[in-house]
């Protein structure tokens, strides 16, 4: 390709929005241009790069017995109401109507299409185990675009979908699939992906891990021990907390004018954060229930936690009304003497655990001391489970060593989705005795424009993205200097034709430009290897090379050439295969 026909410029200054890398380098270097907030179009060098990436995905989709199809994005509310998400799934997921007043939906996910296609095409345990994926289009309507290409509104996604006769045949497939994520994320480049236990959320299933590629711009909260032994994110993360139980002592009234939050009452009553307990409201935001959950005042709610005890699709805050509606008092509020037919009520281990606590006293301006939750609560009023956020610092459940924080970029997930979809909708098979079971579900899912924003994010320098040869819009770029002098523009050309005869893929700039703005364009669209070739050059029968990870450079012969570059592309690949 010469550069002199390509479509897309490069751009000096960063957009005024842009904080990440990814963001600025992929509007700067003519990869992608926005159209609305959270929407872009992909530009000739981006296409080339979303290509390869599919290609690769393809390929070990390929490797573990996946048949690629292709379903609609606009699906009919049916399928959804089938399987009792278009209810439950909040503002994200975009409903409109057609001209004939049907409800329909833009798929932000396509479990509801692949069960009804499966339905209709499979019906005996001898056509089990099956995988289909598909790369496509997604919409999903979020409320805060940012970032780029890493959090945005429409989207490619690669999603697959097993379909098993039960759990054993699911928890073999569903390593075969880590695996070839593994292979993936190796293969694209990303040298730094963990693969971390996950919080299943909207899909469902009990099991799930994610893929995050490690970057300080990331998103998500990744734990792990300082081995990375153990990974988890911030949702499902566990740590090995100790509590130390003392003797009880008599629960006391005390009077505590205006003190409400933990940190009021600590201050007044002389005692640490750790030895209160912390009284949080919510509503489930599907069936309004109200939830009382009780921590000790040192912790934090996780909410993710929380709405899987209570079996949930989401919570929110609680308001005074409603709190009082239970016959709690705002900021005062109690297990004690509380009604368990009008709240439930959710017990911290760490207030298990633990012994002597100030809480409230449900009255105004009072709490009690001394709360000892085995001899205060009737048993059966409550349950207790471990609802708390891990600290970092926190020990870590599988070596005791501190607990680390690190940020990252979800690049892939994948679900032990079990029967949750297949069984209100249906999707079942014949046994050998021709009696009928629910499919046994996995899903598994990879985010194409975000794997190559997180490559960005991974491999860049202040000058522009360093493309991994797997992926890279072009293998070669070569620059004339002063082409029109000295014959430049013919050993140019010539050594075009003989690269691109030879299989190479080379961007040829042939535009003429002054040395420093055509090094600040070859930056930016980071190809692995540049020549270039001048008059100064040429007169020596050689041009300069060198890689875009690398500013030292050598002179080789023009002869050499296309030798050393197909060897350097095939060892670049070869390392990344391996």
């Amino acid at each position: 390709m010469r550069m002199s026909k390509l479509l897309g410029r490069r751009i000096k200054e960063s957009p005024r929005d842009a904080v990440t890398a990814s963001h600025k380098f992929l509007i700067r270097g003519g990869y992608i241009r926005p159209v609305s907030a959270g929407i872009y179009s992909l530009l000739p060098m981006g296409k080339r790069i979303i290509d390869k990436i599919e290609a690769i995905i393809r390929e070990e989709m390929n490797a573990v017995d996946g048949q690629e199809v292709l379903m609609p994005v606009v699906l009919p509310a049916e399928l959804w109401e089938e399987s009792g998400r278009y209810q439950s799934v909040g503002q994200e997921l975009l409903r409109f109507r057609d001209r004939n007043d049907k409800p329909m939906l833009l798929a932000m996910t396509h479990e509801e299409a692949v069960v009804q296609l499966v339905r209709t095409e499979v019906s005996s345990y001898k056509q089990l185990p099956l995988m289909v994926y598909q790369l496509q289009t997604k919409y999903r309507d979020e409320a805060r675009p940012r970032a780029g290409l890493i959090r945005v509104r429409e989207f490619t996604m690669k999603d697959a979908y097993s379909f098993h006769t039960d759990q054993a045949d699911l928890e073999a497939y569903y390593r075969r699939v880590h695996a070839a994520y593994e292979r993936i994320y190796r293969r694209l480049g990303m040298n730094n992906v963990l693969s971390i236990e996950s919080n299943s959320g909207m899909m469902g299933g009990k099991v799930s891990h994610e893929f995050m590629a490690i970057c300080e711009c990331g998103e998500d909260t990744v734990i792990t021990s300082p081995d990375r032994r153990y990974r988890a994110n911030r949702e499902i993360a566990v740590a090995a907390w100790k509590f130390e139980k003392q003797p009880p002592l008599p629960l006391e009234k005390v009077h505590t004018p205006g003190q409400k939050t933990i940190e009021e009452v600590a201050s007044f009553l002389g005692v640490k954060p750790g030895e209160t307990g912390k009284a949080v409201f919510y509503q489930a935001t599907d069936s309004g229930d109200l939830i009382f959950a009780l921590i000790r005042g040192d912790f934090e709610v996780n909410e993710s936690k929380l709405a899987n005890v209570a079996q949930v699709a989401g919570l929110k805050f609680a308001d005074d009304e409603a709190i009082r509606r239970a016959g709690c008092v705002p900021g005062y509020a109690s297990p004690l003497a509380i009604d368990p037919a009008r709240v439930r009520i959710i017990v911290d281990q760490s207030v298990a655990g633990s012994s002597n606590l100030v809480v409230g006293a449900n009255e105004a301006d009072y709490h009690y001391r001394n709360f000892n939750f085995e001899r205060d609560l009737a048993p059966g009023s409550c349950l207790v489970c471990d609802i708390a956020t891990v600290r970092e610092g926190d020990p870590c459940p599988l070596t005791g060593e501190p607990l680390q924080f690190t940020r990252g970029i979800e690049v892939g997930n994948i679900f032990q989705l079990g029967t949750k979809y297949s069984e209100p909708m249906h999707c079942d098979y014949l046994d050998r005795d021709g009696k009928p079971h629910p499919m046994v579900m996995g899903c598994y899912g990879i985010g194409v424009g975000r794997s190559m924003a997180a490559v960005v994010e991974q491999s860049c320098d202040e000058y522009g993205p360093i493309w991994p040869m797997s992926i890279a819009p072009y293998q070669v770029e070569l620059c004339a200097l002063n082409p029109d002098r000295d014959g430049v523009r013919e050993a140019a050309d010539a050594l075009y034709d003989q690269l691109c005869r030879a299989g190479v893929e080379v961007l040829y700039d042939d535009r003429g430009e002054k040395a420093g703005f055509m090094f600040s364009d070859a930056d930016l669209l980071g190809i692995p290897l540049r020549v270039v070739i001048s008059p100064r050059t040429l007169a020596e029968g050689r041009a300069e090379f060198r890689t875009r990870a690398c500013r030292d450079t050598e002179l080789v012969a023009l002869a050499e050439l296309p030798e050393l570059l197909q060897r350097k592309i095939a060892e670049a690949l070869a390392e990344l295969e391996n």
